[in-house]
């Protein structure tokens, strides 16, 4: 099942391939104890969580030394196969249900990740900056982004410009344009990109991420 993240990712070193690997039965045997995957959707970890949060990746490289704040990371998505493809930069998942960022804690111990730290508490309640803010869909935009705005630094770090990646499903027109009144964020610093212009199975079809720049 993993040989569909190779597909797309051919490069990925023999420690890469193994952490890749070790997912599914990680995952299987955690989601046996807590619900961390909808139990109808395990058999379908590669497609749905791990390669849907690696399309992060096809948008964009996080330069070695960055820092990266994952946002209601659930069980780990998509921060751990980040995490796993940019072993040179730190990524902080952050959650409010303690039962997965336990889970979160073992199967990054498992897979022998050093880059991942978490944490169960809010985004709101973080002070920190980052350099990138991840998420996959857990809020409307315009609920989500006053959590995080505070939490991102301007500017570039290796020539990539820092801001919110943001995994989203449907028509986001509105949602997007909502959310820029809000914030005052001029049209030009947010993008939308269809995920089906990089992964052909039919799952991505209606999925986008949004690069809101920072």
């Amino acid at each position: 099942m993993e040989n569909l993240i190779y597909t797309y990712f051919p490069d990925l070193t023999e420690t890469q391939k193994r952490q890749m690997s070790a997912l599914f039965p990680l995952y299987s045997e955690w989601n046996a104890k807590i619900n961390v995957i909808s139990r109808k959707d395990i058999d379908n970890l590669y497609l749905h969580h791990v390669l849907h949060s690696l399309a992060i990746a096809m948008l964009i490289k996080f330069p070695a030394g960055s820092k990266v704040l994952d946002v209601g990371t659930g069980g780990g998505f998509p921060g751990i196969p980040l995490a796993i493809l940019f072993p040179d930069v730190s990524f902080y998942l952050c959650d409010s249900t303690l039962k997965k960022i336990n889970v979160v804690k073992e199967v990054s111990a498992s897979l022998g990740l050093k880059n991942v730290r978490a944490a169960q508490v809010r985004a709101e309640e973080i002070d920190e900056k980052f350099d990138f803010v991840v998420s996959r869909a857990v809020a409307e935009l315009k609920k989500f982004l006053p959590w995080v705005w505070k939490n991102v630094e301007r500017g570039e770090i290796a020539g990539v410009k820092k801001g919110i990646i943001y995994l989203k499903g449907g028509e986001l027109l509105e949602e997007i344009s909502e959310a820029q009144a809000l914030l005052k964020i001029a049209p030009q610093m947010v993008g939308k990109h269809e995920i089906s212009n990089w992964f052909k199975e039919p799952f991505f079809e209606e999925k986008s991420i949004l690069y809101i720049k920072r």
